[in-house]
């Protein structure tokens, strides 16, 4: 049965009657992701009126907060039964909720509820706190931080042994991206973001520069912050040229370069690096005769360049056009089951355990 230091509960044998109010049984709700005590305004209100509070778990997080306003709370695992019995006689109580959620619990109230045998009482799911946006960011810390820790190959793993596996993910992203696969896209982009938390978590090893996954986030917060002086500031920007101008604006005076290619990485694809090398020359009105040389080299040179001018991504229309081919080859081939891109049969794509599988 049901105790608690508020009036006891009435049981089977001390209800009224077979037409007593049926009472209320309130589920409060918490998330673990926001600071114990922090509830809702409708949470406490519930807890203060309430017949009796319950919890399973002595050990709640939430519990010192609510003894400390002077909520009295009972550690009980009640049946569904037991709990339907004490709410008998309009009783309300309050049963909060572990971070399990109660399953077992609400289960059997369910089956009561579906048996027609039982008068049940009004049944309430009340949250209690709630999570803001970005919440489960938290919790991919958490297990990012404890496979860092346990896991056997990801607890040697280095910044240089995975950026090979952010590059694939890239691509893995920008495939998905190109397909129109929203499955796939959510997919590669928590790809994404696991590189990014896992180099932040081996990051915090450092025995000389060390910086966490907060100081990733506050850099780019903050970067973002100063580049939009239009949505942050005082600026005005009408169109998204101004915004460009804006951006580069802030950039260069962050950087300091002293030539536009600065910044440009070499070991990018060869369309793309010339259309980024293209695109500063643009944006910095700098008129640069092409070179001129004999070779293929010198021809994709002048087809990247011409593609940047007219808005084009060469790289990704290169890609379009690949597919196409990619499809005209297995058309050839009569069709026949094609095995894993980019592996042939009896290869075995070489990925790590704690990247995520396909």
């Amino acid at each position: 049965m049901v105790n608690a230091t508020r009036p006891e509960a009435p049981g089977p044998d001390t209800a009224t009657g077979p037409d007593a109010a049926p009472g209320r049984i309130v589920l409060l709700t918490t998330s673990h992701r926001v600071a114990p005590g922090l509830l809702s305004w409708p949470a406490w209100q519930a807890l203060r009126t309430a017949d009796a509070v319950l919890c399973a778990d002595g050990a709640h997080p939430q519990l010192p907060y609510l003894r400390e306003a002077g909520i009295a709370v009972a550690e009980a695992s009640p049946t569904a039964q037991e709990l339907v019995d004490a709410c008998a006689g309009g009783r309300t109580v309050v049963v909060v909720a572990t971070g399990e959620g109660e399953p077992a619990l609400t289960d059997g109230l369910a089956r009561l509820a579906g048996s027609g045998r039982v008068r049940m009482p009004e049944l309430e799911l009340l949250p209690a706190s709630y999570d803001l946006p970005g919440a489960r960011l938290l919790d991919l810390v958490q297990v990012m931080d404890r496979i860092r820790e346990e896991c056997p190959w990801s607890s040697r793993q280095t910044h240089l042994g995975l950026a090979k596996y952010g590059i694939e993910e890239a691509y893995e992203l920008v495939e998905a991206i190109e397909a129109g696969d929203r499955d796939e896209l959510r997919e590669e982009l928590g790809d994404v973001l696991l590189q990014v938390v896992f180099h932040s978590r081996i990051a915090e090893e450092d025995p000389d520069a060390p910086f966490s996954i907060d100081d990733v986030a506050g850099g780019i917060v903050a970067k973002l912050i100063h580049r939009h002086p239009h949505v942050f500031g005082e600026e005005k920007a009408e169109t998204p040229e101004d915004v460009k101008e804006h951006w580069l604006r802030t950039k260069a005076e962050e950087k300091r370069r002293t030539s536009v290619t600065e910044g440009v990485p070499l070991g990018q694809p060869g369309l793309a690096l010339t259309a980024k090398l293209a695109s500063r020359a643009r944006m910095a009105d700098l008129a640069v005769p092409l070179p001129q040389g004999e070779g293929v080299g010198y021809e994709l040179l002048a087809l990247a360049v011409r593609a940047e001018a007219d808005g084009v991504d060469p790289e990704a229309a290169l890609r379009a056009a690949a597919r196409v081919y990619r499809d005209a080859i297995r058309a050839a081939e009569g069709a026949r089951p094609a095995s894993a891109e980019g592996v042939q049969p009896g290869e075995k794509k070489e990925e790590g355990p704690d990247t995520v599988e396909e």
